[in-house]
C-alpha cells in the first residue's frame, strides 16, 4: 500500500493532492509538529533520516523530496494526465517549474520567514537594533527585489498560459502551489498580481485539492514552517 508520511501544515498536503487528482489508492500516516517549536517529531526519522516531510512508503520502496516524489508517482502512477508528451514544449515546462518551485522560489520564501522571525524575536534591547538593522539591509539590498522579480516572472507566465506548463493543470501546478501559497502570506496577490491570485482560486475550487484537505487536516501557512 502507498503511504504518505504526513505532516501537518507542511509541503506534504500537496502530495495528498495529486495522488488526489490522480486517483490512486492511498493511506496517510499522520504526523503532529512539536507544540513548542513547531518542528517535526523525532519518529518521522524512522522512515527516512532526515525526517522531513513529504515522505512516502510504496512497498519496499521509500522516497523523500517533493519533486522526487512527484516524478516517482509520475512514472508508477500517471496515465499521461499529468505530464506532458515528452519531448514537447509542454514537458521541458513542465520539468522546469517542477524544479523551480523548490529550487528557486522557496529558498527566498524561507528566507523571508528567518529575517521575520529575526525581526520579531525576543532579545536584548542593546541587540535588537543591531539584528533588526542587518534584518532590513537583507531586506532592502538582496530578499524584496528578489522575490519581486520571481513574482513578476510568474505572474508573466501566467498571462501567456492557463496553467505553468500549457493550458491543462499539471503535477507542475500542484508542486508550484505550496511556494504561491507561502507567497500569499508575505504579499497581497488579488492586489499586486492577479495571475497568480487566480491560480490560487482555481486550484482551491479542485474537487481534488477539497478531499485532499478534508483527509490531511489543519493546513495553514501562517508560519510558512521548513518542512521539504
Amino acid at each position: 500500500m502507498l503511504t504518505v508520511h504526513h505532516l501537518e501544515h507542511s509541503r506534504s498536503q500537496r502530495i495528498l493532492w495529486l495522488l488526489e487528482e490522480l486517483g490512486t489508492d492511498y493511506e496517510i500516516k499522520a504526523y503532529k509538529r512539536d507544540a513548542d517549536t513547531s518542528l517535526a517529531p523525532p519518529d518521522m526519522r524512522d522512515v527516512h533520516p532526515l525526517g522531513k516531510a513529504p515522505m512516502i512508503t510504496d512497498g519496499d520502496v521509500t522516497v523523500a523530496e517533493s519533486g522526487a516524489i512527484v516524478e516517482y508517482l509520475m512514472d508508477a502512477y500517471d496515465d499521461g494526465t499529468l505530464r506532458p508528451a515528452a519531448n514537447s514544449p509542454e514537458r521541458r515546462a513542465w520539468t522546469y517549474w517542477l524544479h523551480y518551485a523548490e529550487g528557486s522560489f522557496m529558498p527566498l520564501m524561507i528566507l523571508s520567514l528567518i529575517i521575520g522571525r529575526i525581526e520579531t524575536a525576543k532579545m536584548p534591547f542593546f541587540v535588537k537594533p543591531i539584528a533588526k538593522g542587518i534584518a532590513s539591509k537583507v531586506r532592502e539590498g538582496y530578499l524584496d527585489q528578489n522575490v519581486k522579480r520571481h513574482l513578476d516572472f510568474m505572474e508573466a507566465t501566467l498571462s501567456d498560459s492557463t496553467w505553468f506548463a500549457g493550458e491543462k493543470l499539471t503535477a507542475a501546478d500542484i508542486q508550484m502551489s505550496f511556494a504561491l501559497e507561502a507567497a500569499e502570506v508575505r504579499t497581497n496577490l488579488k492586489a499586486e498580481y492577479p495571475k497568480l491570485a487566480e491560480f490560487l482560486d482555481r486550484i482551491r475550487a479542485r474537487p481534488a485539492y477539497q478531499r485532499a484537505l478534508e483527509k490531511g487536516g489543519p493546513y495553514h501557512l501562517l508560519g510558512m514552517q521548513e518542512s521539504k
